[in-house]
Parts: structure tokens; C-alpha cells; sequence
């Protein structure tokens, strides 16, 4: 009971982080599929297929939705049709993985026994089990400009910063091993919230969008670059 309380306690934090990402609406059960509507994940949520990971662009690699399970898909990874209950049993686009489960058919391509590499961790996934998940600002090293993605310290890697372009993406972009960097605040710019990891000549400038999301980011990767994984040990060496 204290493992399901736990676990609904987590759910309800990552649901509250993520707000106005729809994320509080559950995904359908595999029995379900074909049989209800799915709630579409939406477009700019992604900047790579789902199924494949490869990047999308507005030329050759565009964005569709399998009318199964809603995921944002390629057109290679779409190019299947399935009849489904929900739309009077009328053939509909889905994905490769709908298609092999509504249909019972096998197709050449099977990407299930892929191994997932260490970048390849979904972001919603992650970020459900998380330490701290937010979006921030990366800048680059003239501190001038910058990129906007989804970062993560995940709860079963919580040494190490996966960053995503975008918070439904289905492979972080890079990672940065946390351990043994200092955490530096920095004085606020232009209403900017700016703190820094340092390490040698490595720096790495973020932005928060709040002083009170800084702070908890500033303690957060301070314990993991301290080598703190659990709550427990800070507590022991306080």
C-alpha cells in the first residue's frame, strides 16, 4: 500500500510539473486500441517520430498521428492501414506496432528487439520518475543565444542531465554527467533567473523561468553532483 501510495503521490507531481501538456489524460490500454478514440499527442510536443526517432523536418520527413494510439509518427512509420471499431470499422492510417496488433499481420521491419541506447529513454517516461523535470533554457557559450528543450535528472540515473528538444520526445538529444560539477548562482539579467555548472574550463548557463524553479534546479544538480542519490544520505550528512 505504501509503494501504491508512492507511486499515485509521483503521478500526481509529474502531472501538476507538466501542466497544459495534456499528459493527465491516459493513454489507452492495449485492449482498448481501435475500440476508442486516442487523445492525440500534440504536434509541437515532438520533433521526432515516435516509432523511429528520426528527426521530422517540413520537406521530407512530415508529421501524421496513428488514428490508434495517437502517437506522432513519419510517414514511413504510418504507412499502414487498420480497420477501426471506434470509426464504424472503416480502414484508418496507424502506425507499424497498431497495425501488427489490429491486424495479427507481421510485417519486415521489427524494430521490438532494438536495444535502447542510454539517450534513448522517452522524456514522458523519465520525467514520470523523476527527481526534478522542467523546462529550461540552454545557452550558448557567448550568452547570447540559446535553445529551449525538456530536462531531466531521472530517479534510476539521478547523476546524470538528459535534455530533450521537447517533453514528449521519445530519445534525449545529449546528457551531461552531473558528478563533481559546482553549481554557481548568478545574479539576475534582464529578468532572466541564470545559474551555471562549472567544471574546469566546462561551464554550462541555464535559464529558469522563475527564481523559485532556479533554486530547485540549483539544489537538485547540486546534490547529484555532490554524488547524492537518495534524500536519505544528504539528510545523514547534514
Amino acid at each position: 500500500q505504501d509503494a501504491i501510495d508512492r507511486k499515485e503521490k509521483r503521478s500526481e507531481t509529474f502531472k501538476t510539473a507538466v501542466h497544459g501538456l495534456e499528459t493527465d489524460t491516459p493513454a489507452l490500454k492495449t485492449e482498448e486500441l481501435g475500440r476508442r478514440a486516442p487523445q492525440w499527442v500534440r504536434d509541437n510536443l515532438v520533433t521526432m517520430c515516435m516509432r523511429c526517432k528520426e528527426p521530422f523536418n517540413a520537406i521530407t520527413r512530415r508529421r501524421h498521428h496513428c488514428r490508434a494510439c495517437g502517437y506522432v509518427v513519419c510517414a514511413r512509420c504510418s504507412d499502414y492501414k487498420a480497420e477501426l471499431q471506434y470509426d464504424g470499422n472503416r480502414p484508418n492510417r496507424v502506425c507499424q506496432e497498431c497495425f501488427i496488433f489490429l491486424t495479427g499481420h507481421t510485417v519486415l521491419e521489427d524494430r521490438e528487439g532494438k536495444h535502447k541506447g542510454i539517450l534513448e529513454k522517452g522524456a514522458a517516461e523519465v520525467s514520470s520518475r523523476s527527481l526534478l523535470c522542467s523546462s529550461l533554457q540552454l545557452l550558448d557559450k557567448n550568452g547570447k543565444g540559446g535553445t529551449r528543450g525538456w530536462f531531466v535528472i531521472p530517479q534510476d540515473d539521478p547523476l546524470v542531465l538528459y535534455i530533450y528538444a521537447a517533453p514528449q520526445d521519445v530519445r534525449a538529444h545529449t546528457s551531461i554527467p552531473l558528478l563533481g560539477y559546482q553549481v554557481r548562482d548568478m545574479p539576475q539579467s534582464e529578468s532572466r533567473h541564470l545559474f551555471q555548472l562549472v567544471q574546469s574550463r566546462q561551464v554550462f548557463t541555464f535559464v529558469a523561468d522563475t527564481e523559485e524553479l532556479k533554486q530547485r534546479w540549483m539544489k537538485a544538480m547540486a546534490r547529484s553532483a555532490a554524488g547524492i542519490t537518495h534524500p536519505e544520505e544528504e539528510e545523514e550528512d547534514a
